[in-house]
């Protein structure tokens, strides 16, 4: 495999700080960022140290990347105090979030011409989470701009990026080298365990999480 472009991986990190910025927009608590910068610097350095792409541990080491931001993602928006955070959030910056993942596919795809991630992983193959980045600013225009599309409307959009990226997801936890892997064996998806990427599974991804759930919930549950 080829070295990993300096430009991919600069790329990347600058894609990661606007996620965050994007989040921080949103509801601008101090606190919630810090915690999540101490989670970017403790996988980051872990990534770094090459922990994740140790293959033939119980459990896999991918599981341990991917596996504890979503699930805090979901107990905390079980529990009283995620719920009336995320009930805070400003829906228009959370809608205008997802237009980082326009840069997150494009970087996808030089990480597979790199040879780090199968063909399925990329706008190439299987994985249209490009389009939920290519209408995030046209959705943000059409609800909040001049009121075209109602709070229906964004439910709907809300609904189908959710489904394009747990797509996406499922692909890539599919695609890992771990025992429940099912596809791409010829070239199987170990990108994500190197540094900077661990933050695409470990951050980047359950922030676009949240910002849907977030705004699912909004939609379903506040009159606004």
């Amino acid at each position: 495999m080829a070295e990993i472009s300096i430009y991919t991986s600069l790329g990347f990190v600058l894609t990661t700080v606007a996620t965050l910025w994007f989040l921080y927009q949103s509801y601008k608590n101090n606190r919630i960022l810090f915690r999540i910068i101490i989670w970017m610097a403790i996988v980051g350095v872990l990534g770094l140290y090459g922990f994740y792409q140790v293959e033939n541990t119980v459990p896999p080491r991918f599981v341990l990347l991917i596996g504890p931001a979503l699930l805090m993602v979901l107990l905390f928006l079980l529990t009283k105090r995620g719920q009336s955070f995320s009930d805070k959030q400003n829906i228009k910056w959370l809608t205008f979030l997802h237009i980082v993942r326009i840069p997150v596919e494009i970087i996808l795809y030089f990480i597979f011409l790199e040879g780090y991630i199968p063909d399925l992983m990329t706008f190439d193959g299987y994985n249209f989470d490009i389009l939920s980045g290519l209408s995030a600013p046209i959705m943000y225009y059409a609800v909040f701009v001049k009121n075209w599309v109602g709070k229906k409307g964004l439910l709907i959009w809300n609904f189908i990026c959710l489904g394009l990226l747990i797509n996406i997801l499922s692909i890539a936890i599919l695609s890992a080298r771990t025992p429940i892997q099912k596809l791409a064996f010829e070239q199987p998806n170990v990108g994500v365990a190197f540094f900077p990427f661990v933050w695409l599974p470990s951050v980047i991804v359950p922030i676009v999480l949240f910002a849907h759930l977030a705004s699912i919930r909004q939609l379903l549950f506040l009159k606004k």
